[in-house]
This record gives structure tokens, sequence and C-alpha cells, in this order.
């Protein structure tokens, strides 16, 4: 997997797509690393727990990103979840596909936390809460790395 590069927001367009990977659903959402913020996109919903890869790849025809970037998540003691394994694979999935490098972020309650704010803050409904949860996860995945990004690019 790519390491953080300092010099890849200055060498090209500086957008960056996240997602939150999950055996049913994956989130994805936009970012800059001019502006430094991320937007949530869409929920892509997996085709038999794979990826939609057609729709992800209309989304990097579409965005044309220098990169991606995508949640890990691990257990507190730093040792693999159940599904770390998939997130990984995920990861390599998309290097070989898309030929982006392919940036891990630690995802650690980034859906709980994309939970607690739509259903507390926004008052969101448990129905909308499932269809729109994993793209703002997304989005707080991508906002993390994009604000180590500039921390090292400073």
């Amino acid at each position: 997997m790519a390491k953080l590069d300092p010099l890849a927001a200055k060498t090209s367009n500086g957008t960056y797509l996240g997602f939150d990977f999950g055996n049913k659903k994956i989130g994805a959402a936009v970012g800059e690393a001019i502006t430094g913020t991320a937007s949530p996109l869409q929920t892509i919903r997996s085709i038999n727990q794979n990826p939609d890869w057609q729709t992800i790849g209309k989304l990097i025809n579409e965005w044309q990103p220098a990169g991606l970037v995508v949640g890990i998540s691990r257990q507190a003691d730093g040792t693999d979840n159940p599904i770390t394994p998939r997130m990984l694979k995920f990861c390599r999935q998309l290097e070989g596909r898309f030929q982006l490098p392919v940036y891990q972020q630690d995802e650690t309650l980034s859906t709980y936390e994309a939970k607690q704010l739509l259903f507390d803050e926004v008052n969101v409904n448990a129905t909308k809460l499932w269809a729109v949860q994993d793209r703002l996860a997304a989005q707080l995945i991508l906002q993390s790395w994009l604000n180590d990004f500039t921390k090292r690019t400073m």
C-alpha cells in the first residue's frame, strides 16, 4: 500500500476518494487536499458481498482522484477485527484495478461516530440512518486522512 506522500497533492489535482468498506455497503466520499475538506458522496451496495466495481469505477472516472483512502478497522490492541482481512483485500483490489495509490486510514469508531452525528444531532430516523451512515463514515475517514496529510505537508 502507498505511504503518505507529501508531494502527491502538489503534483496532481489533489482530489482523493475515501471509502468506508463493509460487506453489504461501501460508503464513498470525495475530498480536496488544497482545501483540506471532505464531503460524502454515496453509499454503494455490494453485490453478493463483493464490491460493486462498476460503480466504484464510475466514481474514479468522474473524479479522477490522485489517490484513494480506505478506512481500516482494528481492535483496540492493534490486532485485526474479523473484517480487517477483507478491508485489506479491498485495498489491494483497488490498487490493482485502478492503478492508483491506496492509503490506509484508521477508521476506529467512524461508523459509530457517523451514527451518533446523524441520530443524535440531526435526528435522522433509523431507516434513513442505514442508508446514509456509510457515506458519512467515509467522509470522516477521508477528513481524518486529509487532516494528517495537511500536518505532514506543512
